[in-house]
């Protein structure tokens, strides 16, 4: 009996140490931008990190995830159409959408699964949604709406829907963006169009389950499911707010108006014990605190034009009373407190590296432990402290090329994937595997 009790205790340590050593989905597993275990590397030596290997790749802005030792990521070959990057204007080029799946340790491509692709969108570079990974499947989200599920070993697909085609829906200006989400056996998605907004999908036929009515632009944001007041709570964020649904039917728990400028409700609201924060474009941010017994929330504190911290390509993370985010209009990281929305202190850089102001200057944060991982617009990845008096830096290591163009300035924006103790990014032109296993670098 002892026998067959510690074989269980260690299986059950075996799984937990190969969930939480996978990063299956936009965020990682949880979507909390956290990474768990021990191990990591937590300074950066004089000599750099060692690069593992260097896959190509061709454009798009959506991360690489990680699961069972294989590497997933969508991308975007032009074939036609002139590609230019306006903000207020969609540009129409044709060519192929492709899902990716390499070997995690060698970087050898397993296998791709392709499908042509006419662009209508701003910033056409390519897919913006990382895959999702749920055990022998993975789920893709092209920027144009298409939708499919495949085998994980293989890249057979198994179903395949067109947000514009079989819901009409229209495609937002940036295309889509909210990466698909699993929940037990649903997939969520944020759909759009007169008749729906968000939609549960069965995972494994793409049957709908339920929708929620139609509310105009569903935005870009991320759907997510927390634990509060009593329930499971799915929170989305349309540009007119937030709301947050049962998940098992989409009714309607609360809702909270907070409009950003520009349709631009992106980044998902984070949760950290009883409050949960939202913000974006043209100053609009809030801090809710979730009711213990109840699906319900009240407003803390709103940001006004010199508080709280306005994101829009990356989501901001809570770490021990510090909010961390990249500000969308002047392009600094900032720390702002929680309690408050006062801004404890700003800097451009872990987002440019530089000095001045950057629209849109970003950095995509990760936490582990008392430091944070920080992948920067011109291809660094930073470790930090988690300070509240000032930004420390602690190392900093050139990944990537920043192969797109913002504003006039070239950058990487993509979210990258912490595996295994490694780190994989991508640019338009390549996906790179680097070490961040602290025993690789003991002297």
């Amino acid at each position: 009996m002892k026998d067959r009790s510690l074989a269980c205790l260690l299986l059950s340590v075996f799984v937990a140490a190969s969930t939480h050593a996978d990063w299956p989905q936009w965020m990682g597993k949880d979507r909390d931008g956290t990474l768990s275990g021990t191990g990591w590397a937590e300074s950066i030596p004089a000599k750099g990190l060692k690069t593992q290997w260097k896959a190509p790749v061709h454009g798009g802005y959506s991360g690489p995830a990680v699961a069972d030792g294989r590497v997933f990521v969508t991308d975007f070959v032009r074939e036609s159409g002139e590609a230019f990057n306006d903000p207020g204007q969609r540009a129409n080029v044709v060519g192929m959408e492709r899902v990716l799946c390499f070997d995690a340790a060698s970087g050898k491509q397993l296998w791709k699964s392709e499908y042509p692709c006419t662009y209508s969108i701003s910033y056409p570079a390519g897919p913006r949604c990382t895959p999702t990974i749920d055990g022998d499947r993975v789920y893709t989200l092209g920027a144009e709406g298409d939708l499919l599920c495949l085998v994980a070993n293989d890249g057979d697909v198994l179903w395949k829907l067109s947000f514009e085609n079989d819901f009409d829906a229209p495609v937002p200006i940036w295309g889509h963006a909210a990466h698909p989400l699993i929940d037990g056996e649903q997939l969520i998605c944020m759909v759009g169009g007169d008749s729906q907004s968000v939609v549960s999908f069965d995972k494994m036929t793409g049957k709908v389950l339920w929708k929620r009515p139609g509310v105009g632009d569903i935005g870009y944001c991320p759907p997510k499911v927390i634990d509060a007041g009593g329930v499971r709570q799915l929170v989305v964020w349309y540009p007119s707010g937030i709301q947050s649904l049962n998940p098992s039917n989409g009714e309607v728990y609360w809702s909270v108006p907070i409009e950003p400028q520009y349709g631009m409700s992106i980044t998902m609201p984070q949760k950290n014990g009883d409050r949960i924060y939202a913000s974006s474009i043209g100053a609009k941010s809030v801090m809710l605190q979730l009711d213990e017994d109840s699906p319900s929330v009240k407003e803390l504190w709103r940001g006004e034009l010199k508080t709280s911290v306005y994101c829009a390509n990356s989501t901001p993370i809570f770490a021990d009373g510090v909010l961390f985010g990249a500000d969308c209009q002047v392009g600094h990281l900032a720390a702002v407190d929680a309690d408050s929305g006062e801004r404890l202190w700003t800097s451009f850089q872990p987002t440019t590296g530089g000095q001045r102001r950057a629209s849109h200057g970003t950095a995509f944060i990760t936490r582990y432990r008392d430091k944070l991982f920080l992948f920067s617009e011109v291809g660094d990845f930073v470790i930090a402290a988690i300070d509240r008096k000032q930004y420390r830096e602690i190392g900093r290591f050139n990944v990537l090329e920043p192969t797109s163009e913002c504003f006039g300035r070239s950058v990487v924006w993509s979210h990258p994937a912490y595996a295994n103790k490694r780190l994989f990014a991508r640019n338009d032109k390549e996906l790179v595997c680097v070490s961040l296993d602290a025993s690789e670098y003991s002297e």
